[in-house]
């Protein structure tokens, strides 16, 4: 926490070194405020004052200030999601433009005063009418040419904090995953049986259900013996297919039916065929907690429970559901320790997917709804 903080105080010193620097830069080349010296010919020079003194330099250092925060913070976020770089150029040019024509018009709208202020002398030439005149430049357009090129200089200097800015991030994020995943499988490591024993076990007793005809029994030691198989040797990649996910969920489905009465525990797993999902991926065991929290907390031995799952793919979008009934009221012992393999999901997913996922988990008209949605693009 005090390295954020004292993170976070470097970086606001840096910027307000950077924009006083720049705000130095624009004094050397605009006018705080303008005053007109006439000489009638007569007598000595007469000074006449600006009705309107203009603090140009300032107006233009806020609009530096909006092109760059603008860009950083909101701009390019949105256009990196567009394919063509071409859409990009369009946007940041255009969004350029629009900002230096405000900068001009908020500019010229200052500096044309009604009219200038003039004192009790003899009546004679009077000051120029075009207040524009008045700046201490040669031309009006040579000086918008100069602030043009701090605006770009200015953009140049946003593009470069973005992009390293977020490569500083992804770089954290995946040390982020790394860990996570070493920490992972050495929990795994620690406390997994002998992965050979356990598959030659299960096997002895699948030949012993056949032997004796116990055919439901035969099926359940086969679907554990795979899911087991699926989590030991094939769920160690960073994506799978997605087509192992849900036949992992059907065996899981298959497995926790046993325990329960047709009546105690009906489920509907409705998921798109395996030609469908052919070419998608997904990170592995990442939607196994949703199915074992509504097996968990919403079937109730006595009691009848719904659990209703889906999955839908759609535009490189993944749209997950699980619906569950709430018997949090009957189960209160083991509601007090819910949420663990929710949160750990939810950190998965936000160092898996960041940004591009939305997850809603609430109760909802006596069910407990989950609603995951995946860009997988």
């Amino acid at each position: 926490m005090h390295r954020n903080r004292a993170k976070y105080f470097i970086e606001a010193i840096i910027h307000a070194l950077f924009w006083l620097g720049v705000y130095y830069a624009l004094r050397a080349v605009t006018v705080s405020s303008y005053n007109i010296v006439i000489n009638h010919g007569t007598g000595g020079p007469e000074r006449i004052d600006a009705l309107v003194r203009f603090r140009y330099s300032e107006v233009v250092l806020l609009s530096l200030m909006l092109v760059f925060y603008s860009n950083v913070f909101w701009l390019f976020k949105k256009i990196i999601a567009y394919r063509s770089a071409w859409w990009r150029v369009a946007v940041v040019t255009g969004w350029m433009v629009l900002l230096f024509t405000l900068n001009y018009v908020v500019i010229n709208l200052q500096i044309s005063p009604p009219g200038p202020r003039m004192s009790s002398a003899p009546t004679g030439r009077q000051p120029p009418s075009n207040p524009m005149h008045l700046l201490p430049a040669d031309h009006w357009w040579q000086l918008q040419s100069v602030i043009a090129v701090v605006f770009l200089c200015v953009l140049a200097f946003a593009v470069a904090y973005f992009f390293i800015r977020e490569w500083v991030r992804n770089d954290l994020r995946r040390s982020l995953v790394e860990a996570h995943q070493l920490s992972t499988e050495i929990k795994f490591l620690r406390s997994q049986v002998n992965p050979h024993f356990l598959f030659n076990t299960l096997n002895n007793l699948f030949s012993m259900a056949q032997r004796n005809d116990d055919e439901d029994l035969a099926n359940g030691i086969s679907k554990l013996s795979g899911m087991m198989r699926y989590m030991l040797y094939e769920s160690n990649t960073d994506f799978v297919c997605l087509q192992k996910e849900i036949d992992y969920l059907n065996d899981c489905i298959a497995l926790h039916k046993l325990r329960y009465a047709d009546s105690e525990a009906s489920v509907c797993f409705d998921h798109p065929p395996p030609p469908a999902v052919s070419g998608v991926s997904i990170a592995p065991m990442l939607l196994v907690p949703f199915l074992e929290n509504a097996f968990k907390h919403g079937v109730a031995i006595g009691h009848p429970s719904d659990i209703s799952v889906s999955i839908t793919v759609d535009a490189n979008r993944l749209v997950f559901a699980c619906g569950n009934t709430d018997y949090s009221g009957i189960k209160r012992l083991e509601a007090e320790n819910t949420g663990i393999g929710l949160q750990n999901v939810r950190r998965r997913l936000a160092l898996l997917y960041p940004g591009k996922h939305v997850l809603l988990a609430r109760p909802e008209d006596g069910k407990y709804c989950v609603n995951l949605q995946i860009q997988l693009a």
